[in-house]
């Protein structure tokens, strides 16, 4: 079994076990176009891995080996390796994905992509999943420029991947924490309730909470707000987009070339 066959696998088994708890312990029950919106945002995500899989002849743990075949990055060039390096090198990559989450916040054509995230009108882990391909596009050539400066060992992007799509899949589910828990919890790690503060459609509220696995991130460069409470009312979406078919489809793809 090959890593990208392992990550996916891995991949599929946190869905369906997020989706259990979904099940058993929600924030909340009342969704509207549930599969609908399921449909829509995993198909989506299975179009946007189409699209790499033909535009690219490899992906970033792929390119990672070409880095390191060619001597390529900091790390390569240093000749450093080991498990120091591993860690270092997903911290630094973590820290580079918070940084381009803030960039397609502020920079407006690549907010008129990222919006359709946040779109969404209620959040599961689903939502996880809801990006536009030529976000995921331009996502994906972010990490090459990531890795080919730093020269990240394979393994290490192989693990930074599977914390970061676990991470945004758990932190956008409907899950219910006590408060005393997901106190404890963010210390360390984005959940939920944390996570659900960005998908306000208050921009002070969304102008927050950028990060997909740890908390350390925002809490360094200022953009914290803390929410440990399971009931805190967020009105989740965009007003732009607001009684709109968010839930559709071919609406998602068009979404971000609308005049609006």
């Amino acid at each position: 079994m090959t890593l990208e066959e392992s990550r996916l696998y891995i991949f599929i088994a946190t869905i369906a076990l997020l989706a259990l708890f979904e099940f058993i312990i929600p924030i909340f029950s009342d969704y509207k176009h549930r599969l609908w919106r399921w449909t829509t945002n995993f198909s989506l995500s299975f179009i946007s891995v189409a699209i790499l899989r033909f535009s690219f002849p490899f992906l970033a743990a792929g390119f990672a080996t070409l880095m390191e075949t060619h001597n390529i990055g900091l790390f390569n060039w240093l000749g450093l390796q080991g498990v120091t390096v591993i860690i270092i090198s997903v911290l630094l990559l973590d820290v580079g994905i918070y940084g381009q989450h803030v960039l397609s916040h502020k920079i407006p054509i690549l907010w008129r992509l990222h919006r359709l995230h946040h779109s969404d009108t209620q959040m599961d882990l689903s939502t996880a999943v809801r990006f536009h391909p030529i976000e995921i596009i331009f996502s994906m050539l972010f990490k090459f420029v990531l890795i080919a400066i730093l020269g990240t060992p394979a393994i290490a992007v192989v693990i930074f991947e599977l914390i970061l799509s676990s991470g945004a899949l758990f932190n956008h589910s409907n899950i219910r924490f006590s408060k005393k828990v997901d106190k404890w919890l963010q210390k360390i790690i984005v959940t939920p309730n944390m996570h659900r503060i960005h998908h306000s459609d208050n921009p002070v509220e969304t102008d927050s909470n950028y990060g997909f696995s740890i908390t350390l991130w925002d809490k360094i460069f200022n953009s914290y707000t803390e929410n440990f409470d399971a009931d805190y009312k967020v009105n989740t979406g965009l007003k732009v987009s607001d009684k709109q078919e968010t839930h559709k489809i071919i609406w998602a793809l068009k979404f971000p070339f609308s005049k609006n």
